[in-house]
């Protein structure tokens, strides 16, 4: 099994860290997934996992102007530190249910960006959405010592449970953009 595959039970791990860095407990972190999702990352080479993730996102995104099938092609494509781009994929058995990125800014030192996260339809409310939150985060974390993580988002509730602040009072198309330092 590969080093940087995410299983349940690192899953679960990453969460009860992040539960003690942030020093709180919050009841909407006990939403759990079926034990038989796991979240693992998106292997460089698998084209399974890469169309079925890019299958996700197409079905998520109605704007295919911005979210077209070119483009979120090629950000499915993982790139090394230091300008990296990583994604996290929930799977169950071989079926992709969910596929989040996170990648370095270009434009700032020691920051990251959380992008593209998509939950499919019919395997949503089952805290898929979270795991994968919580995967980005645990991992941003243990690869780099220190920086922030920022995120547009219309579920500000969910990022706030992590930790997340509100940038400014600014809020565009019903989105907010939130930041995580660490």
């Amino acid at each position: 099994m590969e080093e940087n595959v995410f299983r349940r039970d690192a899953d679960s791990n990453i969460r009860a860290t992040l539960l003690r860095i942030m020093g709180k407990v919050e009841k909407s972190w006990e939403k759990r997934m079926s034990p038989a999702i796991q979240t693992i990352t998106l292997a460089a080479g698998d084209v399974s996992q890469r169309d079925q993730a890019l299958a996700v996102l197409l079905a998520s995104f109605a704007d295919r102007e911005r979210y077209g099938e070119a483009r979120m092609r090629a950000e499915l494509s993982p790139q090394p530190v230091p300008l990296y781009r990583n994604f996290f994929l929930a799977v169950q058995g071989e079926q992709v249910l969910g596929v989040s990125g996170i990648k370095a800014a270009e434009w700032a030192s020691d920051t990251h960006v959380l992008y593209l996260s998509a939950v499919a339809p019919d395997a949503r409310g089952q805290g898929i959405g979270r795991n994968l939150l919580a995967a980005r985060i645990g991992w941003v974390r243990t690869q780099f010592p220190h920086g922030r993580v920022l995120v547009s988002t219309a579920k500000t509730k969910r990022f706030k449970d992590f930790g997340f602040k509100p940038v400014g009072k600014y809020e565009k198309d019903g989105r907010q953009l939130m930041l995580l330092e660490f």
